[in-house]
């Protein structure tokens, strides 16, 4: 496999900026592939990390974030599974794309670090916000091909936003600013959705029919 087009890259100002607001939005996704391709990285020495996120590179972390990364994988293709863990993951996405996020800015500069937090654990909560959302609008379809088919493009586009910001970060901006944009507009529509569906749901319990849009 030829890895050629990552030449060893030490990081710069931009490609740091980058990489934090990657790790902090990818947390809310994949925590765990976001660790543990990022710690690859700079194991197998195709990019430079920062001195922060240097212990993510250390053999341990990096089979503990491994199968954490391969029990998710599964757990997330699986109806309801995958909102369970989401749920139970709302306690850890959050505060470690923060971590992540001040891990790749904050080890020479500490109120560049606590702003890197605050920035990280924002992109993380809302892109945790916005898969937990889809999943659970997703759940409301019977059948399990859909569930699988967002996983799976979850996957890709967490392996494409990180490589999108260790090799072009300001593309990265650009699609950063636009997912942001794209996640509101999803949280306002689906938010609309299920609260209609609990609403069908709670009628049906209580003798009413099922609105015909959820029937």
């Amino acid at each position: 496999m030829n890895l050629d087009w990552l030449g060893h890259l030490a990081p710069d100002t931009p490609q740091l900026m980058a990489l934090a607001a990657a790790l902090g939005w990818a947390s809310g996704f994949r925590l765990y592939a976001a660790v543990f391709l990022t710690g690859l990285a700079g194991w197998m020495g195709w990019v430079q990390l920062p001195q922060g996120l240097h212990v993510l590179q250390h053999p341990g972390v990096l089979v503990a974030s491994g199968f954490m990364l391969f029990a998710e994988f599964f757990a997330d293709k699986i109806p309801f599974i995958d909102s369970m863990w989401d749920a139970i993951h709302t306690v850890i996405r959050i505060p470690a794309g923060a971590a992540l996020a001040a891990g790749a800015l904050g080890a020479d500069n500490q109120a560049m670090g606590w702003i890197a937090a605050i920035l990280g654990g924002s992109l993380a909560a809302t892109s945790h916000a916005t898969k937990m959302t889809t999943r659970a609008a997703v759940n409301t379809s019977p059948e399990p091909f859909s569930n699988m088919a967002v996983s799976l493009a979850e996957d890709g586009l967490v392996v494409f936003m990180l490589w999108l910001s260790a090799t072009h970060p300001v593309a990265f901006a650009i699609v950063l600013v636009a997912s942001i944009i794209v996640s509101v507009i999803v949280l306002v529509v689906l938010v609309a959705f299920l609260r209609k569906v609990l609403r069908g749901l709670s009628g049906f319990f209580k003798g009413r029919p099922l609105p015909r849009e959820l029937g």
